[in-house]
């Protein structure tokens, strides 16, 4: 170790505190869980958490400067450090670093810029309320829809380690420990991110990439407690279709959903409830998943219903998986995956078989609805529900290692 300026540099490999409680993850789950393991004897395919450095700031300005945690803004505070790894044809996979956090200097004919070659990730780390250790919540999950965002847009190294990079994560977060705020409802969010540094116009696969990630300091989403939102469900536009990209986590996906949300705003709506196909089947909210707690019309049986993976246009949501297996370790009502359509619902309203509806996702866990804008009426939906409650308190005591759980769902790193 040795200081430079206001740095202070440690190289050192790191050994991993990680991997074994992953392996356990992935054990856990099916094996396709997890994603591809390493099988090539070739270090160049992969990232390796042994050669990773560490640089770190000694400059506190950021830090103390920060905004009292009941003040932080989702995603406008970041804190002092990023991860960096960077691929080409040429030599593969770069030794993984993290240093200080700073600005990306890359080329203006870089292909992510101009062709949305750019996939990403959502996840946080949490503070245990009991003894202060640091959570990650099943990033297995968040590793292998990486990997699958990385192929569906012809990215090269798709197949990287899953668990060197959660190490490397892991060892991130580590760093920036002293950024993650105390109590339940705040924790450190963390993005990572792919982008294609192709300095080239042409329009063709990378052959460069960055991977790196960002972390920012979190409080509860919702500041006013546990509070729903109404939507608006419009067919005119469309956030996603079979054989798109709607099952990946691409940055092309949200851009064009700003119009209609602001659309939507103007209704007096939170959010816009995606319909797809002649029979306006509902697809998401938003951003996340979405959930409908119903009597059903023909079993007359208690259901929970979302959209399935099957059709390539429904984001595999770690919230929404998490909640569809808990649901049915519960076995009090049948959960089930298929497309609701719009006069199911609308029936559903109109002979009170609507119990609940919510969202689901990584930034504000469970979203309970009340209230559906659809054809120029409101529908009215109770809120919150037993379901979206329940869901609520089961995943965040998990994360906040208040409540037992399924094996691998919650590591600890430190």
């Amino acid at each position: 170790a040795f200081e430079c300026g206001k740095m202070r540099m440690i190289f050192k490999p790191v050994v991993s505190r990680t991997q074994r409680a992953l392996q356990r993850a992935s054990a856990a789950s099916s094996p396709s869980l997890f994603g591809t393991t390493r099988t090539s004897t070739n270090p160049k395919r992969f990232i390796s958490s042994s050669q990773l450095s560490v640089e770190r700031i000694s400059d506190n300005d950021r830090f103390d400067n920060r905004p009292a945690k009941e003040d932080l803004v989702f995603g406008t505070t970041l804190s002092d450090h990023m991860l960096t790894v960077e691929w080409n044809a040429g030599s593969g996979w770069s030794p993984p670093s993290i240093g200080p956090r700073q600005d990306l200097k890359i080329s203006p004919a870089a292909s992510c810029l101009h062709y949305g070659l750019q996939c990403f990730e959502g996840m946080k780390a949490y503070k245990d309320l009991n003894d202060g250790s640091i959570r990650l919540f099943r990033p297995d999950m968040n590793m292998k829809r990486l990997s699958n965002s990385m192929e569906r847009l012809e990215m090269p190294a798709a197949d990287f380690d899953h668990e060197e990079l959660v190490e490397c994560i892991s060892e991130l977060v580590r760093t920036d420990e002293r950024w993650i705020p105390e109590g339940e409802g705040y924790s450190l969010y963390l993005r990572p991110t792919v982008i294609a540094t192709h300095r080239y116009l042409g329009l063709a696969a990378p052959d460069s990439l960055l991977l790196y990630v960002i972390t920012s300091p979190v409080g509860p989403y919702y500041k006013s407690g546990f509070k729903p939102i109404k939507l608006m469900a419009d067919s005119t536009y469309v956030r996603a279709w079979p054989g798109g990209t709607g099952s990946s986590k691409v940055g092309g996906n949200y851009a064009p959903t700003m119009k209609p949300a602001a659309l939507a705003s103007e209704k007096g709506c939170s959010q816009v409830l995606w319909l797809f196909g002649e029979n306006d089947e509902a697809t998401e909210v938003g951003s996340m998943n979405v959930f409908f707690h119903l009597i059903n019309a023909e079993t007359k049986r208690p259901e929970l219903v979302t959209p399935p993976l099957t059709r390539g246009d429904i984001l595999p949501g770690v919230t929404r998986a998490s909640i569809l297996e808990l649901a049915r370790s519960w076995g009090e009502f049948d959960v089930s995956e298929r497309f609701p359509t719009m006069k199911e619902l609308v029936d559903a309203a109109n002979e009170d078989r609507l119990l609940e509806v919510f969202g689901a996702g990584t930034a504000a866990v469970v979203t309970p609805v009340s209230g559906i804008h659809y054809k120029g009426v409101d529908i009215a939906v109770p809120a919150v529900g037993k379901v979206s409650r329940r869901c609520w308190d089961e995943i965040t005591g998990i994360q906040y290692g208040k409540r037992a759980c399924p094996e691998g769902w919650s590591i600890k790193i430190s």
